[in-house]
């Protein structure tokens, strides 16, 4: 991001560690509904803070993560931790919070994982999956530690969804040679994306019947009925 304007720039850093401390405390809420020690708080709110970002940097060969390298991240995700165990937060309150938190550091971090994978001249594709993995990365790895199914693999309001369609947003605008506005239109996007998902409920749909399976069964019927008939007609 050194070729953007300083105070988008700025903006980025500021709610890139916010996001940190977020997550780390939800990560942290986790551990204590799962009644874990002060240990599996500190690493569900490091793998919920961090982990996307280490993933996105492993592939991309960005050199050290940004986590290991700067010790402000390890140390605020730490806080997070920290916070949550000292506080049960909970309730409606804390819930909205969280959410709408949550969905404005999706929209950046979506944003920031795919202008790290332009940056470094990879496919465009690739990069919407980068934008993707740092924004949901971490979660998956901290929901699979505390021993629970990824919540973006299903019956959860869209969230995987919005960070796609941030991390398409980002590369349309770049590939136009307008990178500075995208990284304003995309993570704004991506967060009222979010934000409809968890207050209208929208879901992904679950596989009902398998549709070439359900096709396969009735045109075996439809040609059980048809040589029925025929093989009727013959013995008339």
């Amino acid at each position: 991001m050194h070729d953007v304007d300083p105070l988008i720039s700025t903006l980025y850093q500021v709610f890139d560690l916010i996001g940190v401390v977020l997550n780390g405390i939800i990560g942290g809420t986790i551990a204590r509904k799962r009644e874990f020690d002060i240990v599996g708080f500190i690493f569900l709110a490091l793998f919920s803070a961090l982990a996307g970002g280490m993933m996105r940097d492993m592939l991309i060969g960005a050199g050290a993560a940004a986590a290991v390298s700067d010790p402000a991240y390890l140390g605020l995700a730490c806080v997070g931790a920290l916070v949550a165990f000292l506080t049960d937060l909970k309730g409606k309150v804390w819930e909205i919070f969280k959410v709408h938190g949550d969905a404005i550091i999706l929209g950046v971090w979506s944003t920031t994982g795919c202008v790290k994978a332009l940056s470094h001249g990879m496919p465009l594709i690739a990069c919407v999956f980068m934008g993707v993995l740092t924004a949901v990365g971490g979660g998956m790895i901290r929901d699979i530690a505390s021993g629970q199914i990824p919540g973006i693999f299903g019956g959860s309001p869209l969230y995987a969804v919005p960070a796609i369609v941030t991390g398409v947003v980002m590369v349309g605008f770049s590939s136009s040679g307008l990178q500075a506005l995208g990284m304003l239109v995309a993570p704004l996007v991506g967060t009222g994306l979010a934000v409809l998902a968890y207050w209208r409920g929208w879901v992904l749909a679950r596989p009902g019947r398998a549709p070439v399976n359900y096709t396969a069964e009735h045109m075996a019927q439809f040609v059980r009925r048809a040589g029925n008939r025929w093989w009727g007609g013959r013995r008339k």
